[in-house]
């Protein structure tokens, strides 16, 4: 098994065992996330929905991002990675979501936002919502999308093993 796949099957027998149901709210990864989750028979017991909003306007539409987080603190910042995992959370039944917003590249990357920065949040139903930042670097695209990817399941993880 790949280490997507070991890591997505974690995160559903956690949230399975615990009753909970999970959201992805994804931008950079495109929907990485919640196919991970999805590839595996019977993960319908807890992937609730996943939201692909890879344009500004999806952000606002989709998730209620506030136009204002993203003209203050652009697109990639941890800022709209927590809206976007609270909105996951205020726009299904899931108790947690992630979410995933960052530049894979090759293009798009500035001085203080470069290739390979991605922005993760995972947001509780009882209103515990945490950001974290990685800058993978310029590996490639491909790279950048998987290792995102990885970040996410085991960030999903972390949060469905923790005692509440």
């Amino acid at each position: 098994m790949t280490t997507h796949d070991d890591l997505a099957r974690a995160v559903l027998a956690a949230c399975e065992s615990r009753g909970l149901m999970v959201a992805t709210a994804e931008s950079c990864t495109g929907g990485m996330v919640a196919a991970a989750l999805t590839d595996i028979a019977g993960s319908s017991v807890v992937v609730e929905r996943g939201f692909v909003t890879y344009s500004n306007e999806a952000k606002v539409e989709m998730l209620g991002v506030d136009l204002q987080t993203l003209a203050r603190h652009g697109a990639v910042s941890g800022e709209t990675a927590r809206e976007m995992a609270v909105g996951a959370l205020d726009h299904s039944r899931a108790d947690i979501a992630v979410s995933v917003t960052g530049i894979a590249g090759p293009g798009g990357g500035s001085a203080e936002k470069p290739v390979g920065l991605v922005w993760f949040a995972v947001a509780r139903r009882n209103g515990n919502v945490a950001a974290h930042q990685r800058r993978f670097g310029d590996l490639g695209r491909d790279p950048v999308r998987r290792e995102a990817r990885d970040l996410a399941l085991r960030l999903l993880l972390e949060e469905a093993e923790r005692e509440r």
